[in-house]
Order: C-alpha cells, then sequence, then structure tokens
C-alpha cells in the first residue's frame, strides 16, 4: 500500500485526457484561430506621377483596428510602411519621384494586437506624367469628393470632410463636378443622371423660403441647420450657385431617355419656385443675402458687388416667373463701390477692391457663366479676371510681409482654413497671414494656364506628402506655422474641377451659357460683345507639341507648323474673330504622329485685320495672333 502510495502523483497527467479537458483545449485552440485577423483581399496599386495608391477591400469580422501596409523595392525584403485605421480602403503612398517601382502586401491587425497573414501582391510604379494626364489625375480626385463623399441619402455635397452637414452652394458646384465626371469617363451617363436625380428629388422636399433653400441643410432630412444665429432660412447667394448648377445640369443632359427628360422637368419646377423679387425687401433697389421666418430681414446682408456673387443677379433677371427690374443690376449689384480703375503690380484693374481681393471672387459665378468673349457698361469680365489672378499672383511673389513658401510657383490667396480658423485671405497685410489655398490657383486655370499648371506641378510634385491626400488637395498650407490642411471644403473643391474643366473644354460654360434664359438675361442687361484677349491666354506653351504661323502678317495663305514631340490624338484648330466668335475650322487630327506637319490655310476670302487661332489639344488650349494684310 505504502508503494502504490509513493507511485500515485506519477498518475495526475492521465485526467488532462478527460473528456471535460479536452473540450476545453479544442474550444481554446478555435478561439484562439478565430481571434486572429483574415488576410486583406483583393489588394490592388495604381502609380502616377510621384505617388502610388493602393485599394484593398475591407474586412468585415469585429474587433478589427487596421492595416499594416509593407513595402518592397527593387526585389528586397518587405519593411513595414504605415498603419491605417479600419475605416480605409485605400492609402496613398507618396514617393516624390518620378520611376520607382514597389511591391505591396498589407496585412490586417485587431485590437488585440493580433495580426493576419499577407494579402495579395499588388506591384507599380511612378512615372512622368503629361500636362494633361496631371490635369486629369486633378480632376479625378477632386471628384471623388462629391461622389464617394457625397452624403448617401440626398446625394449632395457635405460642407466639408468631417461633418454630414450638407451645403446648398457647394452642392451646386457639385452637380457640375457630376457633369464633369461623366464628361471625363470617371463616372456612366447612368451613374451620373442616377445621382443627380437623387439630389432633384432631395431639393424638392427640402426646407425653402419662398423658393430659396438655406446654406446648410441636414442631408437626411432637408431641415435647415442655422448657418449663424439668425441665419435659418433663405440664402439667396448660395441658391443661386445651386440654381447655376441645375441649369448646367439641364443643358447637358440632354438626352430623350425617360431619366433624363424627368430630370430637366424637375430642374425646371425647381428654377421657376425661386422667388427672387421676394429677397428685395419689399421695393428695394437691391437684393438681400438672407430672409428667415424667425427673424425676417435681421440680417440685412445687402448683395453689393463687386466679389462673388454676379450670377444672383444673372439668375434674378433671367427668371421667367419672379424676375427682378433690370436696373438692379446696375442700382443693387453695381450700385456701391464697384469700379476700381485702378493698376497694381502693372496689371488695371476694373472693378473689384484694390488688389483684386480674395480669388474666389473669380470663380464662384464663372462655373457656369461665361465670361469671354463679352462685356457690360463697367468691364469685361474674364479680363478683369485674367488681371486680378495675375495680380494676386505678384503680391504672392513680391511677398511683403516675408511669409514662407511663397513664389511665382507656390502663390494664391482666397478664403479657406488656416492655422488659426477660417479667413478669407487676400493681398494686404491685414488678410495675408501666410496661408497659401490650393484652389486658388487651381480654379484660375482658365485664367491664368500657363502659371497655374506650374502652381499645380510645384504643389504636387514638391509639396506632396504632406498636400496630396484620398480626394486631391488638402485645404490649404501655411509654412510660417508648419501647417498644412487635413481638410476638405466644397466651396473649395469644386472650383478645381468645374475651372480645369472650363480650361480644358469649356464644358460648363457651354451648358450654362445655352440656357436661352440666360442670353436674354444678358441682353437686358446691356452685354455686348467684345475682345478677350489679354496676356496670359495666348502665352500658354502646349506640352509635346510647337506651333508656329509663317507668313504672319499674310496675305492671301498662311502657312500653320506644327511639330509634335509625341504621338496625339484629337487636336483641332479654328478660326476666331476677336470677340471669339468662331469663323471656320482649320483642320482636326484624330491621332497625330510624331514630327513636322504643315497646313495651309486660305486666307484671300478674309478682311484685313487681326485674328485668333484657337489649338485644341488633350492638354489644353492655346490660342495664336494671325494678322492679314494686303
Amino acid at each position: 500500500m505504502p508503494k502504490l502510495l509513493k507511485q500515485a502523483p506519477d498518475s495526475f497527467p492521465l485526467p488532462i485526457f478527460s473528456p471535460v479537458l479536452a473540450v476545453g483545449l479544442v474550444l481554446l485552440f478555435a478561439f484562439s484561430l478565430a481571434a486572429q485577423p483574415a488576410p486583406p483581399t483583393n489588394l490592388s496599386a495604381d502609380g502616377y506621377d510621384s505617388h502610388i495608391e493602393l485599394h484593398w477591400n475591407k474586412n468585415a469580422e469585429p474587433g478589427l483596428s487596421g492595416y499594416r501596409i509593407y513595402r518592397s523595392e527593387n526585389g528586397g525584403g518587405f519593411e513595414f510602411l504605415k498603419f491605417v485605421g479600419k475605416l480605409n480602403d485605400s492609402a496613398i503612398d507618396f514617393i516624390g519621384e518620378h520611376d520607382r517601382a514597389f511591391e505591396y502586401k498589407i496585412t490586417a491587425k485587431n485590437n488585440s494586437g493580433e495580426e493576419s497573414g499577407f494579402s495579395n501582391l499588388a506591384q507599380a510604379a511612378t512615372f512622368e506624367m503629361t500636362d494633361a494626364e496631371l490635369l486629369t489625375m486633378v480632376q479625378q480626385y477632386t471628384f471623388r469628393y462629391f461622389w464617394d463623399f457625397a452624403h448617401p441619402v440626398s446625394g449632395m455635397a457635405r460642407e466639408r470632410n468631417s461633418t454630414s452637414t450638407v451645403t446648398s452652394g457647394g452642392s451646386g458646384f457639385g452637380i457640375m463636378a457630376i457633369l464633369v465626371g461623366i464628361e471625363r469617363g470617371f463616372i456612366t451617363r447612368e451613374e451620373g443622371v442616377g445621382r443627380l436625380l437623387k439630389i432633384v428629388n432631395f431639393l424638392e422636399t427640402a426646407d425653402r423660403f419662398h423658393g430659396a433653400w438655406p446654406h446648410w441643410m441636414n442631408g437626411a432630412t432637408g431641415a435647415v441647420i442655422p448657418f449663424s444665429e439668425f441665419d435659418d432660412g433663405g440664402d439667396l447667394v448660395e441658391t443661386a450657385f445651386l440654381v447655376q448648377g441645375l441649369l448646367t445640369a439641364r443643358e447637358c443632359i440632354s438626352g430623350n431617355a425617360a431619366n433624363e427628360v424627368s430630370l430637366r422637368e424637375k430642374i425646371t419646377q425647381l428654377w421657376e419656385t425661386v422667388e427672387w423679387n421676394w429677397y428685395r425687401k419689399g421695393v428695394q433697389n437691391v437684393l438681400f443675402w438672407h430672409w428667415s421666418p424667425n427673424f425676417g430681414w435681421q440680417i440685412n446682408h445687402e448683395v453689393r458687388g463687386f466679389n462673388e456673387a454676379q450670377v444672383v443677379y444673372i439668375l434674378a433677371i433671367a427668371s421667367p416667373t419672379f424676375a427682378l427690374p433690370t436696373n438692379l443690376y446696375h442700382d443693387g449689384w453695381a450700385g456701391g463701390s464697384y469700379t476700381n480703375g485702378g493698376t497694381f503690380f502693372g496689371y488695371p484693374l476694373e472693378v473689384g477692391p484694390n488688389r483684386g481681393g480674395p480669388l474666389f471672387f473669380e470663380h464662384y459665378s464663372y462655373l457656369g457663366f461665361d465670361p469671354r468673349y463679352k462685356k457690360d457698361a463697367y468691364a469685361n469680365y474674364f479680363n478683369n479676371a485674367v488681371y486680378h489672378t495675375l495680380i494676386n499672383r505678384a503680391y504672392c511673389i513680391e511677398n511683403p510681409e516675408n511669409h514662407d513658401g511663397y513664389s511665382s510657383n507656390s502663390w494664391g490667396l482666397t478664403a479657406s482654413d488656416d492655422p488659426f480658423g477660417y479667413l478669407a485671405h487676400e493681398p494686404t497685410p491685414a488678410r495675408d497671414n501666410g496661408t497659401i489655398a490650393p484652389t486658388a490657383a487651381l480654379s484660375s486655370m482658365p485664367y491664368t494656364p500657363g502659371q497655374s499648371i506650374a502652381a499645380l506641378k510645384h504643389f504636387y510634385r514638391e509639396m506632396g506628402g504632406q498636400l496630396w491626400g484620398k480626394y486631391g488637395f488638402y485645404d490649404a498650407f501655411n509654412l510660417d506655422e508648419n501647417w498644412f490642411a487635413s481638410s476638405y471644403l466644397a466651396i473649395d473643391q469644386g472650383p478645381i474641377i468645374g475651372m480645369i474643366e472650363n480650361y480644358r473644354t469649356g464644358l460648363l460654360w457651354d451648358c450654362f451659357m445655352a440656357n436661352p434664359e440666360i442670353q436674354n438675361a444678358l441682353d437686358e442687361i446691356g452685354f455686348e460683345t467684345d475682345s478677350t484677349f489679354v496676356t496670359g491666354i495666348d502665352e500658354m506653351v502646349l506640352e509635346n507639341m510647337d506651333i508656329h504661323l509663317f507668313p504672319n502678317p499674310a496675305t492671301d495663305i498662311l502657312t500653320i507648323e506644327l511639330a509634335f514631340f509625341k504621338n496625339s490624338e484629337n487636336v483641332k484648330m479654328e478660326l476666331l474673330d476677336l470677340t471669339g466668335r468662331k469663323l471656320k475650322d482649320v483642320f482636326f487630327i484624330k491621332k497625330t504622329v510624331t514630327g513636322k506637319h504643315d497646313f495651309q490655310m486660305d486666307t484671300a476670302t478674309l478682311d484685313c485685320g487681326l485674328y485668333l487661332l484657337r489649338l485644341t489639344t488633350p492638354g489644353g488650349v492655346a490660342v495664336k495672333k494671325a494678322l492679314i494684310l494686303r
């Protein structure tokens, strides 16, 4: 017996294999396997000029904290690059150089710190993009703000990337962005029309105040969200920016399909129920910005120029149902301190404050309203915009406040976020705190294409590591404070994609101006044809090609010599008079080949004088002067 007692401890391990404990071990092992995240799937990589973007399918399991990204170059070992949170299904690796190739893998990580196995491998390389490719890239990334980040219920544009509040004016810009997205093939026409119908259906039931929408709305219900203490009603300026977008869509979406017909009918009904004349506050000879059912005209803010609001008066006079008398354009819009007549940094300014003010003055009203080839009693607004932009740039080059980062390629003062909040920055000491917003230069593309493209390249290639994100360029930067915004604003993103397209094809201008009510209003106001022929527009050097005219002056024959440095496509030339009216097509080339090509144009039937030859390529538009003498 004593022997047996001494041996008893040797038998203790045997109960480990009892059925109960065995089941427990199996469950513990199974839990351990289940707790490890699954490897992410469908990783892909796309190379651009100076960055590579990764995309993957998000993991569905709970308890995930995010994804770890690993990178390898030239077949070397994979090294950890960065971690991104669980809400992400993409990431940008900003390389900052051309012709760099990388391979990527990612893992998922949970809240317990456990890491999955690797995803599939993806690879991509950076490459030097042409100007046309860079413009398309900027447009496509900016488009995402209005497509991917639009409010899921209404389709409206959110005020900024940190809120679900939607904005009426920014949604007008977003509508135009959708039109560009269709034109550029970012989405199908069917997808775009579907989103536009979602927006107009929302607007039909959203809060309105004598036909005007509020500045801010709940994106799910359409209920007004007060913009400020007394601003809980209609905002006529924001409404005008929205209507500008709607009318542009009404002409762009011109098909006979039932959904397109329905869209146009709904837009017409919305347009014709804006009570523009109510916002006269009785019979005042000026429009008022706000009206509230709770506070009436408490804000009492008159809409007088010159600023961003010119399209308000054009639309109000154009209205087929609630039109303003034409004299309000002159007594109201132009009735204050409107004209200027000064010269700043060598550039004349016809209207606006000294040095022009913030550059958004030249963007918001001109996304749809085409200021080219016309003038009213006060200004040629395209020419004024060119000079205003050049003044803004010249101020940044001179940099009287000695801010860090200002240069001939790093310029643009306008309303934006800054390190201290938000400010309408402009070229004056009181409103220049060192903050540059990319939207200022990029949205000025039709006015100063060469200078704006140079700024684009600088912002992207030299500063993209801090300034480039999921929706394109972040809102602003201030190198004095070593500050880069993490924000996107609808009213800054919208003009970028829209004005780049107006520079490239004139799409939004052509569609908005095709509304018959608009031309009638311009005639009533007193607009007349005028030359759009200023420093800047005809100085652009087209990438990958060169153009020469000889003899110039010409008599009966003008030879146009084109030199293509790379193959191109869809190149056309048109002959214009000095008002910008097209006289004839000179040539259209579906596909080009490298080398020199001569084209001869018969000028014997043309009157003596100065003409414009407009060359349109995938990279943009250039204008050359041709003089006919006999």
